[in-house]
């Protein structure tokens, strides 16, 4: 049996984690093949060493050099070298990396150097080859090149039993490090474990698996035993940022299940995630429920809309030239709606697609709402059991919310509703008490 392992950030933020690293792997042999991140937070108020470095890039972007930021660099490996008690020269490796960042200039190389020297160190405490992952995960045109890269990988690894490869960047086809975006180790992870046939991909993090909703918002919500990738797909995208949301494509094509589990906690049984196809769901009619702030829905209203061929492409095109996209697009017979990630939508470019629709469809009503949060309960539970929308709804009427927009996927998978951001969390609780206290009671 193979199982690849990636480690997070707190999983390797100091020597003490990371010894914690070393028991897990060297306590089942199947664990053969390891991925690692930069290190993360301490503690509270700490900084993740990403961070650092990519301040260490904007260093020399401005003056040529590094500064400060390095030297918090320098101290945070040094630390974990000396805790380690590794006979690894630290100095002159981070000399090294000084050097190539101020040649480079670039954040993505910077910024990958966090997971390239915890690789150097992990492969040193194992005392196994390190393997760097611009050597195997390669990217073309900008996006990732995911058949070479699994070839990459299958040849680098054949042979060898054991190896730590780097997470989070990879090389572009002139040679330069491109790095996935953040949280990125977690494909690396997918695409090492694809590449080599795992039979099992593990995700060592500080939470022990999924749960059914955000702890900030519920207190101590149930854990989630089991996922299918469909419900891992739609969870992690609407905001539970336990697994990155793009990790889960490599594995999903072969079939290689996921296990998320907690490195302070190994003992926990953590949260399995299974190909769909093979899925059996719960009883439970929802699986989770997550969420996400700040949206903007832009609204177009018009008679007989549906009888005018071509009537929506006209400011689908309008989105894409200016290079905005959108979650979801809720329709009426004469209405249209975009929910669009406010963010996208700063310095004037609002306006401006307003006005470009007004001169292209010229709407009875063309109207905006801010400030929408987005609450997905997703379930494949839920196509079972009459009346799933019918609670949702009522449970947050009972709350004294208003809901502005629903949205259900034609999978059944999930219902998608959008309230205003003051209610985000008063909605979330509503629910949670609906489909978990009730249920659960």
């Amino acid at each position: 049996m193979i199982k690849v392992c990636k480690f997070g950030g707190t999983s390797m933020a100091d020597g003490i984690t990371i010894g914690r690293v070393k028991r897990i792997l060297e306590a089942d042999p199947a664990r053969r093949y390891i991925v690692v991140s930069a290190p993360g937070k301490r503690f509270s108020g700490d900084i993740k060493v990403t961070d650092l470095f990519y301040q260490a890039a904007q260093e020399v972007k401005e003056g040529g050099h590094v500064g400060p930021s390095y030297e918090r660099i320098e101290a945070r490996y040094i630390s974990l070298v000396e805790e380690l008690a590794l006979g690894i020269d630290i100095h002159a490796l981070l000399e090294e990396t000084k050097a190539a960042i101020e040649a480079d200039g670039s954040a993505d190389f910077a910024a990958s150097r966090g997971e390239y020297l915890s690789g150097r160190i992990m492969a040193a405490l194992l005392d196994v080859p390190f393997i760097d992952a611009k050597d195997v995960i390669k990217f073309q045109g900008g996006l990732f090149d995911a058949e070479r890269s699994y070839t990459l990988v299958r040849e680098a690894l054949r042979g060898k039993f054991r190896a730590v490869v780097a997470g989070f960047y990879g090389e572009d086809e002139n040679g330069r490090v491109k790095t996935f975006s953040r949280g990125g180790s977690d494909i690396t992870g997918a695409v090492v474990a694809r590449g080599v046939g795992a039979d099992e991909y593990e995700n060592w993090t500080d939470v022990s698996g999924f749960l059914a909703c955000d702890p900030h918002i519920v207190p101590s919500p149930v854990g989630i035993d089991k996922l299918s990738y469909k419900e891992l797909r739609e969870l992690s995208y609407m905001g539970a940022n336990v697994l990155h949301a793009e990790a889960i494509y490599p594995v999903r094509e072969a079939g290689i299940p996921i296990r998320i589990l907690n490195t302070f906690r190994p003992q926990d049984k953590g949260t399995r995630i299974q190909p769909t196809e093979r899925f059996r769901p719960s009883e439970r009619t929802v699986t989770g429920i997550a969420g996400r702030k700040d949206f903007t829905v832009i609204f177009i209203e018009k008679a007989q809309m549906n009888e005018m061929s071509g009537f929506a492409l006209r400011p689908l095109e309008i989105l894409k030239r200016h290079n905005i996209s959108f979650e979801h697009m809720p329709s009426g017979i004469d209405t249209l709606s975009f929910v669009i990630d406010s963010k996208q939508l700063g310095g004037g470019v609002l306006d401006e697609i307003l006005a470009e629709i007004r001169e292209a469809v010229h709407p009875e009503k063309l109207n905006v709402i801010l400030d929408i949060a987005l609450i997905a309960v997703v379930g494949h539970g839920m196509y079972q059991k009459v009346g799933t929308a019918g609670r949702l709804l009522s449970a947050i009427a009972r709350a004294g919310v208003n809901v502005r927009m629903i949205d259900q996927g034609s999978s059944e998978l999930n219902i998608i509703v959008g309230v205003d951001n003051e209610n985000y969390e008063r909605s979330i609780r509503a629910v949670y008490e609906e489909f978990f206290g009730r249920e659960g009671a």
